[in-house]
């Protein structure tokens, strides 16, 4: 195991699927809130192995964005993820977050993405990690809350905001308040992807897809459940963007083995992997991979064809995309 993770390791790896106030290190929570121990930061910080649903899950995250109020803390946990993601070779990666959640102590919502937006351009500088910015709107916000999010990505045309999410309590809140939002998006060219599948099931998946008309899906692990969606997935090259571990945290599956990962991936369906939440699911890109590998007996194939798929329907630049590319080949082969 520790052969193969340090393998994987080595290789370069495509991340699309990652909350930045999911991913605070004890190292960055230690600089802004020095008198935490690691066993406050592991209790507060981190869910524990098996959640009660996807609602336990994400009252972990509060913790985060508490911490993410000021220019310069959103600066530091900015800077630190793309560290942990050098760490673990990423090259790239699409860092996401509500802007609506940094604005407790004062910041208006462009000040916090032009925070991070600068922070992620420090770090492309310091890292080498090439890194885009999703912002997202949230299941219980408001129209007028999603509108005022999906104009911020249209208002950051041009730097390295690039695409619109709806992120959050998935089976506790309808889509109603965000069509109109999406909608914006569509008539905008703004790139979009939207989290579904996850608390609930494919029923989630088909109503996303036919009234937010996303280009990806957030998770989308349940869309295993109905052949019809999978066979609609593959025709209309919509991509997955899987998170394991946290599926199972979240109680999405039971235990690893009932993950419909692999049969997502057979059935030819465009997906990648990806941490979710490095804080709250204490895991990295390359644990990921070694975890595939021992339970479905996934092979340098599987991540080959998952990073391609990954930069094939990223959010960036085709000049980008083609330099990402190479690398993702040279690294597998062919």
């Amino acid at each position: 195991m520790y052969f193969r993770t340090m393998n994987y390791l080595s290789l370069p790896k495509i991340e699309l699927h990652l909350h930045l106030d999911c991913s605070l290190s004890y190292k960055v929570v230690q600089q802004l809130k020095p008198a935490i121990t690691l066993e406050e930061y592991q209790q507060s910080f981190v869910a524990p192995a098996k959640c009660t649903d996807l609602a336990d899950y994400i009252s972990r995250a509060v913790k985060g964005f508490e911490l993410m109020q000021t220019k310069e803390q959103l600066r530091l946990v900015t800077l630190d993820l793309l560290e942990q993601l050098q760490a673990d070779k990423v090259i790239y990666a699409e860092l996401r977050f509500a802007p609506l959640l940094h604005i407790a102590k004062g910041l208006t919502p462009t000040e916090v993405v032009q925070a991070v937006n600068d922070a992620v351009e420090e770090g492309i500088k310091t890292t080498g990690v090439q890194a885009r910015i999703i912002l997202a709107t949230l299941r219980h916000y408001s129209a007028a809350q999603s509108m005022e999010t999906v104009q911020l990505v249209k208002q950051f045309a041009g730097t390295y905001v690039t695409a619109f999410d709806i992120a959050a309590d998935e089976a506790g809140f309808p889509i109603d308040n965000h069509i109109e939002a999406f909608e914006f998006a569509k008539a905008n060219n703004i790139h979009c992807t939207a989290h579904a599948g996850e608390a609930r099931g494919a029923d989630s998946v088909w109503e996303t897809l036919q009234h937010f008309h996303p280009s990806r899906i957030g998770h989308g692990v349940r869309s295993a459940e109905d052949e019809k969606l999978l066979d609609y997935l593959k025709e209309k090259n919509i991509h997955l963007e899987v998170c394991p571990s946290s599926n199972i945290q979240v109680n999405v599956f039971d235990k690893i083995e009932d993950h419909g990962a692999d049969k997502i991936y057979n059935k030819g369906v465009s997906m990648s992997l990806s941490t979710d939440a490095r804080a709250i699911t204490p895991v990295t890109l390359s644990s990921e991979y070694d975890l595939m590998t021992k339970v479905f007996d996934w092979k340098k194939e599987h991540f080959l064809r998952c990073n391609l798929e990954a930069v094939k329907h990223a959010f960036c630049e085709e000049e980008l995309k083609e330099i990402l590319r190479e690398k993702i080949v040279a690294a597998y082969g062919r």
